[in-house]
């Protein structure tokens, strides 16, 4: 799927937006590999500085510092799968088709997008699995929430539970099958990967299919 978008974020996880300038894209393209490569505890804005040829001060015009870019980042990809929802949905009727597709998108989000050079999403799903839970693990989570941080997140949820209704709306948890659905994907990704002793699927590179259907399971046994 190549199509070139804008994503809409908070303005406050952000100093200026950097998808509007060719050096904040540059932040973004590099800091994600950064991450990825040494661990978000090892980054900072100094090592993201000289990765990108560039300067510590120029990084923070556009970050307060390396927690509001985790936020940033992951808050990006929350974006990208809503993104991804709407487009694979439309048109389609059938709640329970559009679950299907829906859990299909949660774990195939990360299939890269080569209209957006600066955000290699596979990259980016992996900094989610990884760091993801520390950008709202954190002990300013109910300051940030106020300011409206985790909307993306929320409106993520909402739109998958709004379905998860349709479908059956005597079911009492449709939020947090929701929200399930989406960490399990990426916890059981990741427990394949690095601790497979805790979950029962299996994962080759980018193939998930194993993720998916743990998924189907589990939504459309409790809808039932």
């Amino acid at each position: 799927m190549a199509i070139g978008i804008k994503i809409a974020l908070n303005e406050g996880l952000y100093q200026r937006d950097p998808q509007e300038t060719s050096l904040g894209k540059k932040i973004i393209k590099h800091s994600i590999l950064l991450i990825d490569e040494i661990g978000f505890e090892a980054f900072n804005f100094k090592k993201l500085a000289t990765r990108m040829q560039s300067t510590e001060a120029s990084v923070y015009r556009y970050f307060e510092n390396k927690h509001m870019l985790l936020l940033y980042l992951v808050s990006w990809y929350w974006e990208w799968v809503s993104y991804l929802i709407d487009i694979n949905t439309m048109n389609i009727e059938d709640p329970k088709r559009r679950l299907k597709i829906i859990i299909r998108t949660l774990v195939s989000a990360s299939k890269e997008n080569p209209a957006i050079e600066y955000v290699n999403e596979s990259i980016l799903h992996q900094i989610v699995i990884a760091e993801g839970s520390k950008a709202y693990h954190t002990k300013a989570i109910d300051e940030e929430n106020k300011e409206g941080f985790f909307l993306n997140y929320k409106k993520l949820s909402e739109k998958i539970a709004d379905v998860i209704s349709e479908l059956n709306p005597k079911f009492p948890y449709p939020h947090t099958l929701a929200s399930n659905l989406f960490e399990m994907a990426n916890n059981h990704i990741y427990f394949a990967q690095h601790l497979p002793r805790l979950t029962d699927v299996h994962v080759k590179k980018d193939d998930f299919e194993e993720v998916e259907a743990m998924l189907r399971y589990f939504a459309f046994k409790l809808l039932e």
